[in-house]
């Protein structure tokens, strides 16, 4: 939503892009305190209508992965907020990678990410 061009050019070229519905809490929060809400909603709601786009529930499963991240992260003194070890525990449990510009996913050694650094 950004417009980081090379985050545009990753999910360019996969063939599906998964977002859990921590990842649409956090979208859905932004638009409300933002200027062009009815805009970004449109936007997301386009972006969700795409075939090639899917929501994931977070369930049991998720959970349990969630508490193994947070474990390993507490052990190595390394924390990172709340909402992206939800995103963590999902891209681990489908075996997703994460897309981001956040370096803070580089901490969790149990999933691939797919880092970009922030455009200035």
């Amino acid at each position: 939503m950004r417009g980081d061009t090379s985050v545009k050019e990753m999910l360019q070229t996969v063939d599906a892009i998964y977002l859990n519905a921590v990842v649409l809490g956090e979208l859905w929060a932004g638009f409300l305190r933002g200027r062009m809400r009815q805009k970004n909603e449109v936007r997301l709601r386009q972006f969700m209508a795409s075939s090639r786009v899917s929501a994931l529930s977070v369930d049991e499963d998720t959970v349990e992965r969630y508490a193994v991240i947070l474990e390993a992260l507490w052990s190595a003194g390394t924390p990172i907020p709340t909402n992206d070890i939800w995103i963590a525990a999902s891209a681990m449990q489908y075996g997703l990678a994460v897309i981001t510009t956040d370096a803070h996913f580089l901490k969790v050694p149990q999933i691939l990410v797919w880092h970009s650094l922030p455009e200035k």
